[in-house]
């Protein structure tokens, strides 16, 4: 293994994927307060530190470990969620689903903002391949977690969506997977079904709508 290879890697990664994390986090915390609950608030998760929302083992030993093991083939990772009671919100089952979608939102957003300044470094002319390299890993985790994050299985975002969107019989059924929804995503992540069923055609259907977009920007400039 190439460790000078996996240096560089990790320093062209570690800046977009600490914006990904702490701006998803942050992001689910203000559309809580918003809508009512202020609980992310009173405990200091509501900020842009991310030391607040990095796990130990989720964010840094869990990524690393699956890099190495699989020489880079596989990676998987999570954050402190932020928490949220959502029974102090406004309106609980509508305003979680708001409250859910913030978070992949962020990331949607971040991944049009990588994507803007990509074009701006090559209309500038610059050709380091680090800052490229760099807006490129931007656009690419962004994109993996707004796709990953909407998988419609509680405890994922796109599972709170769906238990806020559905009728209440069955918003209670599905909301009882959450226990052990973690589990199952893992096992869906390494099956290869999240990631050729789901993952793959979200990211590529998001990518080509961030190009349609910004595709007056792209002409422009380039």
């Amino acid at each position: 293994m190439d460790f000078a290879l996996i240096i560089q890697t990790v320093a062209i990664y570690a800046l977009p994927v600490l914006f990904a994390i702490t701006v998803h986090e942050a992001a689910h915390g203000y559309a809580a307060r918003h809508f009512g609950d202020s609980t992310a608030h009173m405990l200091g998760r509501i900020t842009l530190n991310p030391m607040r929302h990095i796990d130990p083992i989720g964010t840094i030993a869990m990524p690393l470990l699956l890099y190495f093991a699989t020489a880079g083939a596989f990676l998987f990772g999570y954050a402190k969620p932020v928490p949220v009671d959502f029974s102090r919100l406004r309106n609980p089952k509508r305003d979680m689903v708001w409250v859910a979608l913030a978070g992949p939102g962020a990331n949607l957003v971040q991944a049009v903002g990588w994507t803007v300044l990509l074009y701006l470094l090559l209309a500038a002319g610059v050709q380091e391949r680090f800052f490229i390299e760099m807006c490129r890993a931007g656009i690419l985790v962004n994109l993996v977690m707004f796709a990953f994050n909407m998988f419609p299985l509680p405890p994922l975002d796109g599972g709170r969506i769906l238990v806020g969107l559905l009728p209440n019989h069955l918003a209670y059924t599905v909301s009882r997977v959450e226990p052990y929804g973690f589990f199952i995503v893992l096992g869906l992540v390494l099956t290869g079904v999240v990631g050729n069923l789901w993952l793959r055609p979200l990211m590529n259907l998001s990518a080509q709508a961030i190009e349609l977009l910004l595709t007056p920007l792209r002409l422009l400039l380039l």
